[in-house]
């Protein structure tokens, strides 16, 4: 197995929830890690806690300009960056004929373009050492339609689709896929449609806890080089979905 205390990793979305339980399981397993989210002061006080291994700062992954920065930044504190995990989403759910367009607009922004920047962010320099680790966080959604969720459905299936793309296209770089079922987070707190806020606290009641999906990632990212976890689903035992 890989030896993670060999790596750094970057992790995304990492002031809460999957990100948040995710730089707990890699600093536990021997990683280092930068880490980015937009609350910075949720930031400064996980890496306090975590000690020397763990560095941050600010991101915002719809701006291709603020991941390249969090790349160099990385770069300059340890040397090197070997993986990153694309785990920043949102997910404020309505029904089509609500006609959100901003919401359309902001789960797009997030889901896809920010997954896309961190790839811009990393890729060339993971062609220059022939060797790297992209691990996208998706969902069960990228595998299913529901309603009240077709557009972070179609978010999420183009998240699986440019994972598999970038598997594809590259021989040396390793790319996985982690899509969790229902995990009790902060995901959906800023769902504006009241009928279908109280629908998703309903079905929260058969969750993971973010950890599950936390060792989901450590498990891909500790494989020997030349194995690829691809992809890897992670369901609540009780879930009927």
């Amino acid at each position: 197995m890989t030896v993670l205390s060999e790596k750094v990793v970057l992790v995304t979305g990492a002031s809460s929830g999957i990100g948040e339980a995710t730089v707990r399981e890699l600093v536990a397993g021997g990683a280092t890690l930068f880490i980015g989210a937009r609350r910075g002061e949720r930031l400064r006080a996980l890496a306090a806690e975590m000690g020397g291994a763990v560095a941050w700062q600010e991101l915002d992954v719809t701006s291709g300009d603020s991941f390249d920065a969090f790349a160099k930044a990385a770069e300059a504190r340890f040397g090197r960056i070997d993986a990153l995990v694309n785990n920043a989403g949102v997910m404020p759910l309505s029904p089509l004929a609500a006609l959100k367009r901003d919401e359309w607009k902001k789960m797009f922004d997030v889901n896809v373009h920010g997954v896309l920047n961190g790839i811009a962010a990393v890729l060339p320099r993971f062609v220059a050492q022939r060797s790297g680790h992209v691990v996208n966080v998706a969902s069960i959604a990228a595998h299913m339609v529901m309603p009240t969720a077709a557009v972070y459905c179609a978010s999420k299936f183009a998240v699986w689709a440019i994972t598999d793309g970038l598997r594809q296209e590259h021989d040396d770089i390793r790319a996985t896929i982690v899509s969790p079922g229902v995990v009790e987070t902060e995901l959906g707190n800023d769902i504006t449609d009241q009928a279908v806020a109280a629908a998703l606290q309903e079905w929260r009641k058969k969750s993971l806890t973010p950890d599950a999906i936390a060792r989901a990632i450590r498990f891909a990212l500790e494989q020997p080089e030349g194995v690829d976890i691809n992809e890897i689903v992670v369901r609540p035992t009780a879930a009927g979905m």
